[in-house]
C-alpha cells in the first residue's frame, strides 16, 4: 500500500514539501522546495489502504483516530498544501470514478423530508451551545462573515453581514419578515432591532430555538421564534431572508422551496438567500462532512440554484459572489477553537476535538484554494419590487450603520 499512497502523493503538486513516514518507517519526500515543512506519520497498515482506497474520507478519519499524525507544522498547514495541490490536479482513475458515484448518487444522500431534515439538523446544531460559544462570535452567527475592510474583527465583520444583508432587503418599520433557518436568533434580533420590522424565525434545532427564545423574551422586540419545516408555513410575508440554510435543503428539494418562497411572499415581497456554493459544475458532497459533519447537506453550483429560481417564477433582482470572506471567516473560528480546545475536549472528547479541528481546517482551505464561495441571491415577484440600481443597498448599510441601538442589540447573548 505504501507505493500507493506514495504514487498518489507524487502527482500532485504539493508545495511545501511533505516528509511521509510510513509505519514500516520508511520516510518519503514530496512535493517542492528544498527543505520539507511539513511532516506526516501514517501509524498502521490499515490506514494506508484506506488512505489510497478513499483518502478523502479516510484522511479525516484517521485524524480523528490518531492514525495519522502531524509531527512538524499543523494540520492547517498540512492540509492547506494538500487541498491547493489537489484542486490544480485533475480528477483521474480510481478517484474520478468515485466522484462520479458520489454525484450520480447524491439525490439519495439528501433524501430531506421534514423527518429526516430535522434528524440531520440535530446532528450537528445540537450540540452544546456552549460549545459553539467557544469559537463564534458573541452574536454566535455561524455563517460567512462580510469582512468589508481587511482589518475588521470577527464580530464586526459578522454585523457588516447582517447589515449588507438587511440592505439588499430595503427593509422598513411595520413589515413582517420570515428567518428561514434563524439559528440562535442573531439576524432576527438585529432585524428587529434596527428596522423596526417584526421577525419570524423557524429553525429545526431545539438547541437553537431555547437560545433563540430567550433572547428573544429578554429583548422585548417584536420577535417570534418556532420550531417549524419551512415547508409547513402558510402566512404571508413581506419579506424572507435565509443565511446558511440552503445547503441542508437538498438537490431534489430545490424546485420545492423556491415554489414556498414564491407562495409565503407577498405581490411586492422581497426575499435573500445567503448559502455557501460552488464555482464548478454540479458535484458531491464531501463524504468526511457528509458522514461526520452535516449529513443530507450539499453545497450547489449556481447553475442549479438558478434554474430552480427561475421554474418558479420568481425574479434574480440581483447575485453576489462573496470570495475569500468565509476562509476568514473559518480562520477565526480555528483560532478561536484551537485557543479553547481543553474545553471542546472537557464537553466531548479529544476524537471528537480533532474531528472539529479537522472539518474547520480543511474547511478553511477549500474555500481559499477550492471552488467554495458564497451566493447571495436577492429575489422578488416583481422586476419593479426594488429600485433599479444597487446605489440604495450601500445607503441603507449606512442608515443602520449610524442606528446607535444597532450595535447593542448586535451583541446580545
Amino acid at each position: 500500500m505504501r507505493s500507493l499512497v506514495a504514487r498518489m502523493l507524487s502527482r500532485l503538486a504539493i508545495e511545501p514539501r511533505i516528509d511521509v513516514v510510513f509505519p514500516d518507517g520508511t520516510l518519503q519526500t514530496v512535493g517542492h522546495g528544498t527543505v520539507p515543512r511539513l511532516r506526516m506519520r501514517i501509524v498502521d497498515t490499515p490506514t494506508e489502504l484506506r488512505l489510497a482506497l478513499n483518502p478523502e474520507l479516510a484522511l479525516g478519519e484517521a485524524v480523528m483516530d490518531g492514525r495519522v499524525v502531524v509531527e512538524q507544522g499543523s494540520l492547517y498547514d498540512l492540509l492547506d498544501a494538500l487541498v491547493a495541490a489537489v484542486h490544480k490536479a485533475r480528477p483521474r482513475g480510481w478517484g474520478k470514478t468515485l466522484a462520479g458515484l458520489r454525484t450520480a448518487l447524491r439525490r439519495f444522500h439528501q433524501h430531506n423530508t421534514p423527518a429526516l431534515a430535522k434528524r440531520n439538523v440535530a446532528h450537528h446544531y445540537d450540540l452544546k451551545s456552549d460549545f459553539f460559544r467557544l469559537f463564534l462570535d458573541p452574536d454566535m452567527q455561524y455563517s460567512c462573515a462580510y469582512f468589508a475592510r481587511p482589518e475588521m474583527t470577527l464580530a464586526e465583520a459578522q454585523l457588516a453581514k447582517k447589515r449588507h444583508i438587511m440592505g439588499k432587503l430595503d427593509l422598513a418599520p411595520g413589515q413582517r419578515v420570515l428567518d428561514i433557518g434563524c439559528g440562535w436568533g442573531g439576524m432576527a434580533l438585529s432585524i428587529a432591532g434596527e428596522t423596526g420590522a417584526s421577525v419570524t424565525g423557524i429553525t429545526l434545532s431545539e438547541e437553537q430555538l431555547a437560545i433563540a427564545r430567550q433572547r428573544g423574551a429578554e429583548s422585548g422586540l417584536p420577535v417570534e421564534f418556532r420550531l417549524q419545516d419551512y415547508r409547513h408555513l402558510t402566512e404571508s410575508f413581506d419579506r424572507i431572508v435565509s443565511v446558511g440554510m440552503f445547503e441542508h435543503v437538498g438537490v431534489g428539494y430545490y424546485r420545492d422551496y423556491f415554489r414556498k418562497v414564491r407562495e409565503l411572499l407577498t405581490d411586492d415581497g422581497v426575499a435573500l438567500i445567503h448559502t455557501i456554493g460552488r464555482s464548478s459544475p454540479p458535484g458531491a458532497t464531501n463524504p468526511f462532512i457528509a458522514k461526520y459533519i452535516f449529513p443530507g447537506g450539499y453545497i450547489p453550483a449556481m447553475s442549479e440554484v438558478a434554474a430552480a429560481i427561475e421554474k418558479e417564477g420568481l425574479v434574480i433582482t440581483d447575485v453576489e459572489v462573496l470570495r475569500i470572506h468565509y476562509a476568514e471567516t473559518l480562520k477565526a473560528w480555528r483560532e478561536n477553537f484551537l485557543a479553547r480546545r481543553k474545553e471542546a475536549v472537557a464537553m466531548y472528547d479529544e476524537r471528537f476535538a480533532r474531528m472539529w479541528e479537522f472539518y474547520l481546517a480543511a474547511s478553511e482551505a477549500s474555500f481559499r484554494h477550492d471552488d467554495l464561495v458564497v451566493f447571495q441571491f436577492q429575489l422578488a415577484k416583481k422586476l419593479d419590487g426594488l429600485p433599479v440600481t444597487r446605489g440604495y443597498i450601500e445607503a441603507r448599510e449606512g442608515e443602520l450603520g449610524r442606528e446607535p441601538a444597532a450595535a447593542k442589540v448586535a451583541g446580545s447573548a
